[in-house]
């Protein structure tokens, strides 16, 4: 695994953790009765982005290092995935 495919699955798998992330915990505006003016009743009253940002790096890496392991060690192969068309030589 190169360096530059090992930064972009990790960037993958830290921004689909993150969307995961983000949903979690939150209350709206609406749900605390404290609706400021001129916002959404559905804008979050305190999204907690540091903590979350945090968790998903925290669960990123271990994604990554499974991932990474899984690859490295050839424990599944792009031949071991059966929707994929295989091609034999012709000789």
């Amino acid at each position: 695994m190169t360096i530059a495919f090992a930064i972009a699955l990790y960037v993958v798998i830290w921004w689909i953790v993150l969307f995961a992330m983000l949903p979690i915990g939150v209350r709206t505006q609406y749900d605390d009765g404290e609706v400021s003016p001129g916002t959404a009743e559905s804008a979050p009253q305190r999204p907690q982005l540091l903590l979350k940002m945090l968790a998903t790096t925290v669960i990123a890496g271990v994604v990554f290092a499974a991932l990474y392991a899984i690859i490295v060690h050839r424990v599944i192969t792009l031949d071991d995935i059966p929707f994929l068309p295989r091609y034999e030589k012709i000789e």
